[in-house]
């Protein structure tokens, strides 16, 4: 059955789900709201880096119809693991952790298609940004044919923060950039490794790139010049855990 995300509303109301530790997907919050609560409520989505959309009254009404006070959340229908759930993972994956970095992809349906895919291909964890990233909702869970529920997904409040983290574990990064020298195919996957994918629009931003070990890319053949970033994720995967189960397999 599909789980959608439940919806919430008022200020108080927002406060309680943040401090009771439920994932909230996206905050909505009138433009222009005042007075203490408000304050409060805002300075406590900072200090979680839950993002927050500021939108007209109008937007919020067409949300719901309740006494909303200027206030419309969304809680995943998953728990979400933290940058300490993800040390331990390290820890105890040791020598032979597959890590999966979704460096802000937004588009919902391609989100679910890579978790399908991290989920079939054993990725110990997926690592998203607070700000920016594909909300865990009802298409993202259909697209996923319910591998969201099968697959660790950590959220940072930036990708950097877990880079870092990888390198204290001296886990390979590789990045997946048109910027790259290496393709795939020239390209020794480690048993314990990291992979990067970047946004639909933008890839990796500069200072992700900075921060990975290798940079790698797919060769095209044809006339379009990329790829879709779920299928450039797939591709990348499988073709990593066949070098890692056949080392020495000719492509």
């Amino acid at each position: 059955m599909e789980k959608e995300t439940t919806q919430i509303y008022g200020i108080r109301s927002v406060i309680e789900a943040i401090e009771s530790e439920k994932s909230l997907n996206r905050v909505f919050i009138q433009r222009g709201l005042t007075g203490a609560s408000a304050f409060e409520l805002i300075k406590t989505l900072n200090k979680k880096s839950i993002e927050i959309s500021y939108v007209p009254v109008e937007k919020l009404n067409r949300l719901t119809l309740k006494n909303h006070q200027g206030v419309v959340a969304t809680i995943s229908p998953i728990k979400f693991l933290s940058i300490d759930d993800l040390s331990e993972i390290l820890e105890k994956k040791k020598n032979s952790a597959s890590i999966l970095i979704l460096d802000q992809i937004s588009d919902v349906r391609n989100f679910g298609a890579i978790v399908r895919t991290a989920e079939c291909t054993a990725v110990d964890c997926i690592i998203i940004q607070s700000n920016g990233s594909a909300p865990v909702n009802g298409d993202t869970i259909k697209t996923s044919s319910g591998a969201v529920f099968n697959v660790p997904i950590c959220k940072v409040g930036h990708i950097k923060d877990a880079l870092f983290l990888l390198k204290q574990f001296e886990v390979p990064i590789y990045g997946a950039t048109e910027k790259a020298e290496k393709t795939i195919y020239q390209t020794s996957f480690k048993k314990s490794q990291a992979i990067v994918m970047g946004s639909e629009s933008k890839g990796l931003s500069s200072s992700v790139i900075n921060l990975c070990d290798q940079l790698i890319k797919i060769p095209l053949l044809g006339k379009i010049e990329s790829l879709n970033v779920s299928v450039a994720c797939g591709t990348i995967l499988y073709l990593s855990l066949i070098h890692i189960s056949e080392p020495t397999r000719p492509y």
